[in-house]
């Protein structure tokens, strides 16, 4: 079905099997979706911990379910994010079960500030090209 072994979300790897679950409006995009785990994770994040299936429901919520992302998803990025020092996981029992919280580090924050920065200049310049009139 796919011919990547791996897509590269800025320094994020995620395998083939992880690709798969990666849903955009009811369809598997992954180029367009590049990027879109991570920022998403890292923004819901600098509002408050969660764990991880909570933060596949806040996407949901957030995007009004234009975007919907699996676990298999959420929880690759989730990992790389803590391993290069994004975040950082803390185990809590909560109503008799042990859940795994999710919180931005200082280093999270900025990686936070930056692909917030280079969302919005790319998302303005593509607002200003799907202005251009079609027979310009």
């Amino acid at each position: 079905m796919y011919r990547l072994k791996y897509l590269e979300l800025r320094g994020i790897v995620l395998r083939s099997s992880a690709i798969r679950r990666l849903h955009l409006m009811g369809q598997t995009n992954p180029p367009f979706m590049s990027g879109v785990p991570e920022l998403l994770l890292l923004r819901l994040l600098g509002q408050r911990e969660m764990y991880g299936y909570e933060l596949v429901k806040s996407i949901k919520l957030v995007t009004s379910d234009a975007i919907s992302l699996g676990e298999g998803v959420i929880y690759p990025v989730l990992h790389a994010l803590e391993r290069h020092g994004s975040l950082k996981a803390k185990r809590k029992k909560v109503d008799g079960r042990t859940r795994v919280y999710y919180s931005l580090t200082a280093k999270g924050k900025k990686r936070l500030e930056r692909l917030h920065g280079e969302w919005q200049r790319i998302q303005t310049g593509i607002t200003a090209a799907l202005e251009v009139p079609a027979n310009a």
